[in-house]
């Protein structure tokens, strides 16, 4: 049996037009991007306007968006998940992706959050406090 390409992303369609929600079909979970399209020096470009997660169906979240959303973005992209990446597994990615986006000032208002706040109970700024590559070291529990 081949291997798999990506271990969590099983396929992807990208920077796909609001009329073609419908043709992503049902029950597929996974992490998707809110674009806006512009076009600079004769270039299309693409905000990134919301990143989101779906453990039930992309779709249905897509048409709520559309119906909230509408006049915010104008292209989308799905990631699908493989039916074994449990939905913790998913929000851990979204709450991840979105924290990228904490400090950036050009960020959309709608996908900035104070923090994922799981990141957290694993944030450790300094670096000398991280054990060798390879060592079986436990982490230094902070109090």
């Amino acid at each position: 049996m081949p291997e798999s390409p990506l271990r969590l992303i099983k396929r992807c369609a990208e920077y796909k037009t609001t009329a073609e929600i419908n043709a992503l079909g049902f029950g597929r979970r996974g992490i998707y991007v809110l674009y806006r399209k512009r076009r600079i020096q004769s270039k299309d470009t693409y905000t990134v306007v919301y990143i989101g997660l779906a453990t039930r169906s992309m779709r249905g979240r897509l048409y709520r968006h559309r119906r909230t959303k509408k006049s915010l973005w104008t292209h989308y992209s799905a990631y699908e998940v493989w039916d074994n990446i449990r939905d913790e597994e998913i929000i851990e990615l979204e709450g991840l992706f979105r924290h990228f986006y904490k400090k950036d000032p050009r960020a959309s208002g709608l996908n900035v959050q104070r923090g994922f706040k799981r990141i957290r109970n694993v944030r450790e700024n300094d670096l000398t406090e991280w054990p060798s590559s390879g060592s079986t070291r436990q982490r230094k529990e902070k109090h």
